[in-house]
């Protein structure tokens, strides 16, 4: 639910000219993600950007941020409401109070649509780069098939460098876009089964997003209930992975593989916590139930 409102100076398009120079985009921008948040960290530069995966999250994203605005929008309208009613007949303390609220809903809405600016704000960066990586690619295609001269040659060079660069600037600007992603917090409802679950059996579940990862252990109880080592953990959603869930039985020194399954997170940006149930083997007699709030 926590969002990072961090600022960076615009990404201004430049024209694809006769050699595309220019300074590079992370050199006039500011921002420089956290580490804890970055998926370029420690040198893992994702040298393949996907302009599509990109846009459905940011998409999602957008969506998700705005039903929030919208939530707060319509609870400032609520309490101002209030505020006119109190102050003609209520006590100046009750009064006070309710005047708190409503500033710090204005002061939240205030950093929610700043967010949803800079977020825009990136991803038209990141389409601008996108454009003129198309647009430096499609010219290389054509000097390569033109008569081999000295000038289609550095004209080839040139071309191939800025795609470089553009390349590099729209991972930067991914591993950017990442920052305001906010977080996803995951809770454990526990597996359904129906006769496939037994008292005493025990169970392991595995959840990877990315280098996050998460192994819990479970145990079901002789009144059928269940028992987990952990209940809940806090994942920094991924432009580029998706959620892998892998549960395997316990038994004794052995462990059972029951299945293992991936799952989108574009669903997940939403005001409400959204239920989960995925089919863990492949018939669907073990389901693995999780909730997860934005």
């Amino acid at each position: 639910r926590s969002c990072s409102f961090t600022g960076f100076s615009t990404v201004q398009s430049r024209k694809l000219g006769k050699s595309l120079s220019r300074s590079s985009v992370r050199s006039r921008m500011s921002l420089k993600p956290p580490k804890a948040y970055n998926s370029l960290q420690k040198g893992a530069l994702i040298w393949d950007p996907k302009p599509l995966q990109v846009k459905k999250i940011f998409e999602a994203l957008k969506k998700g941020l705005n039903e929030y605005l919208e939530a707060h929008q319509a609870e400032l309208d609520y309490l101002s409401g209030r505020h006119k009613d109190t102050k003609r007949n209520s006590r100046l303390a009750f009064y006070y109070d309710l005047d708190k609220q409503i500033r710090s809903v204005e002061r939240y809405i205030r950093k929610l649509e700043f967010h949803i600016s800079k977020v825009e704000e990136l991803y038209e960066a990141y389409c601008i780069q996108c454009r003129l990586r198309d647009g430096a690619t499609n010219m290389k295609q054509a000097f390569s098939l033109s008569p081999a001269t000295k000038a289609s040659r550095e004209s080839l060079v040139e071309l191939y460098r800025n795609v470089q660069e553009c390349t590099e600037d729209m991972c930067f600007i991914e591993g950017a876009l990442e920052v305001h992603l906010g977080e996803f917090h995951v809770k454990m409802k526990g597996l359904v089964g129906f006769a496939r679950l037994c008292p005493g059996d025990q169970y392991e579940v595995f959840v990877r997003l990315g280098r996050q990862k998460w192994r819990l252990r479970g145990k079901i109880e002789t009144d059928d209930s269940q028992t987990w080592d952990e209940e809940e953990k806090i994942f920094i959603p991924n432009l580029h992975e998706k959620f892998e869930i892998k549960v395997t039985e316990l038994r004794g020194l052995a462990t059972i593989l029951v299945g293992v399954v991936t799952c989108d997170s574009t669903s997940f940006f939403s005001t409400k916590p959204q239920a989960i149930v995925v089919d863990i083997t492949e018939l669907g007699t073990i389901k693995l139930r999780l909730e997860v709030l934005w």
